[in-house]
């Protein structure tokens, strides 16, 4: 088979590669001490990319993070401040203790570079309304500049996102120098597919397949425990979780991305409180009400230190975050069925 293997989710393609690379590894490796197995060269693809959260208890992924990481890309922000909020250790990818730079993905994609008032990721959009079957949609971020800074402790792990529109719909490729596949992978294809159905979007298109290739598939020796926890998790339940993910609105652009994080940086500075009945006035769509409904959940953990989260914004979650929340916090797990 020449295309990579296809699957019907994230989940499916993570589990399968911890197993190969787990046991069918073919390096030993341990690049500034850090001990690894590798595999070199490995590629999967998702023919439906919303399926992009897995449902895996003894993995617990942070549907909070996940979201805000994409919005934090999708805004062409660098700055510490908002992500390390959701994620305390990217301050060790900082140099500065102000700005992150080579997994600021989305500053490289989205921001303007000096001198110009378009951002890459606009001007690929424009090629490709003008050049529908446009082979030209390359959008690259690691750039071999970021090797001649001495011990840098942030060089980026993207390549570079190619977007390929074809027959109404838009197909992505993403080419990963490296991926940590019990960590960054899961972030990392959450953030991409979300980049991607945002670029469908801006384009009238459908959303097509997501592909995935990496040069370094790796498994970190730390996090061999955890690991081991997943796949026997996989090995014995009866079934996987079933909790299909909607559709991006299409009104979803800029405007919406601002003001979603006007009420992100609102609810993370605990200037507000919102309940579920408060969201849902807010005159946001309700696809993006479920962002609003997490941020006020990691609110309430991090600001009241909460025991207990507002039922009524556990209840108003779709069920595959309710799940994932209820098994992340134990303060979101007293809603009935997450116990």
């Amino acid at each position: 088979m020449l295309t990579p293997p296809a699957y019907p989710g994230l989940e499916a393609a993570y589990l399968d590669l911890l197993a190969h690379v787990t046991a069918g590894f073919e390096h030993r490796i341990a690049p500034r001490g850090n001990a690894a197995r590798e595999v070199i060269g490995v590629a999967f693809r998702l023919p439906d990319p919303r399926q992009r959260l897995p449902y895996l208890a003894a993995r617990k992924a942070n549907p909070v993070f996940h979201f805000a990481e994409a919005l934090w890309y999708l805004a062409g922000r660098c700055d510490l401040e908002m992500i390390g909020y959701y994620a305390p250790s990217m301050a060790a990818s900082s140099r500065d203790g102000v700005t992150i730079e080579g997994s600021a993905y989305g500053h490289t994609l989205f921001t303007p570079a000096p001198g110009d008032d378009r951002s890459p990721f606009d001007r690929v959009l424009e090629l490709l309304r003008r050049e529908r079957d446009s082979k030209r949609g390359f959008l690259p971020v690691f750039a071999a500049r970021e090797l001649a800074i001495d011990d840098n402790p942030d060089v980026a792990c993207l390549a570079g996102l190619h977007l390929l529109p074809r027959d109404g719909y838009l197909h992505m490729v993403c080419s990963m120098r490296a991926n940590d596949l019990d960590g960054g992978l899961l972030s990392d294809v959450f953030s991409f597919t979300m980049i991607q159905e945002y670029a469908a979007v801006q384009l009238g298109l459908r959303l097509g397949s997501y592909t995935h290739y990496i040069g370094s598939a790796h498994v970190n020796d730390r996090d061999t425990e955890r690991v081991n926890r997943v796949l026997a998790e996989a090995a014995t339940r009866a079934a996987p979780q079933d909790f299909p993910f909607p559709s991006m609105p299409a009104s979803t652009g800029p405007k919406t991305i601002a003001r979603l994080l006007e009420h992100e940086q609102a609810l993370r500075t605990d200037a507000v409180q919102y309940t579920a009945a408060d969201i849902a006035d807010l005159g946001v769509d309700p696809y993006w009400q479920q962002v609003l409904l997490l941020f006020e959940v990691y609110r309430q953990i991090q600001h009241e230190h909460t025991d207990r989260v507002g039922p009524d914004v556990l209840g108003a979650l779709w069920p595959g975050l309710r799940w994932l929340a209820g098994r992340k916090w134990p303060a979101c797990a007293h809603e009935q069925g997450d116990r």
